[in-house]
């Protein structure tokens, strides 16, 4: 594990704070402020990963998963084994609270995504839905993902990024940075966090710029996807 400098420790806690204060509404808002869409994402997260998700002798790891909505999006109809894991006990609590009276036995693990407690090659795939940008060091969290893979494991990161349409461009943009924190603060009572988000989107390496930080930390087979105009991206990768 690469040594933290004082900023990114202070990054983490941060995060994790923050996390634990929304955590109770932070299903609702999703949904409610994608108009749902973020459902249709996760849904190209597991069919990209269908092949591995068919293998009963596989294991798959939803890193940051916070409530585990991709974790219960992958595990269904799946024979492989998956697991999540986060560093927010709230978003774990309720990911946990989810699993009770389903038809899922999805192991919630608490951990950092930056010093996974999981021997290196242990997964057939690792995902990271809306969690990568959050890390205090990107390029250290996905070699930390990398050193969890087995060799030939996929990497599939699902975040926000850049839209590529002119005009819609800039109108997300203005929902993004001007509406989303208002209604988010109001139903959250946490107008920092949903004015975090469009922050830390804005600093996040777009497509083309996270394909080349995949391939420097020794993905290979690195390739994006584009959602709903480039709000969101699925980037894939293999080990």
């Amino acid at each position: 594990m690469t040594e933290r400098t004082a900023n990114e420790i202070a990054h983490a806690r941060a995060v994790k704070e923050m996390f634990a204060g929304i955590a109770a509404r932070y299903d609702f808002l999703n949904h409610f402020l994608s108009l749902s869409i973020d459902k249709r994402w996760r849904r190209a997260v597991s069919k990209r990963l269908r092949p591995v998700l068919d293998n009963e002798n596989a294991v798959v790891l939803d890193v940051a998963c916070g409530t585990g909505d991709l974790a219960f999006e992958l595990s269904r109809n799946a024979k492989a084994t998956v697991m999540g894991t986060d560093f927010c006990r709230p978003m774990l609590t309720i990911a946990r609270t989810k699993n009770v009276g389903t038809d899922t036995s999805i192991p919630f693990v608490e951990g950092d995504a930056m010093n996974l407690s999981f021997g290196g090659e242990s997964f057939d795939a690792v995902t990271i839905a809306f969690g990568l940008r959050n890390l205090a060091n990107v390029r250290d969290g996905l070699d930390e993902l990398r050193r969890v893979l087995k060799p030939g494991g996929h990497l599939v990161v699902l975040e926000f990024s850049s839209p590529v349409i002119p005009g819609f461009r800039q109108l997300f943009n203005f929902y993004f940075n001007r509406i989303l924190p208002r209604i988010g603060g109001a139903v959250s009572s946490s107008r920092t966090a949903y004015e975090y988000l469009p922050d830390s989107v804005s600093k996040f390496p777009d497509q083309k710029a996270l394909t080349e930080v995949m391939r420097e930390v020794g993905f290979s087979n690195v390739m994006y996807q584009n959602l709903t105009g480039g709000i969101a991206a699925i980037h894939c990768a293999t080990r």
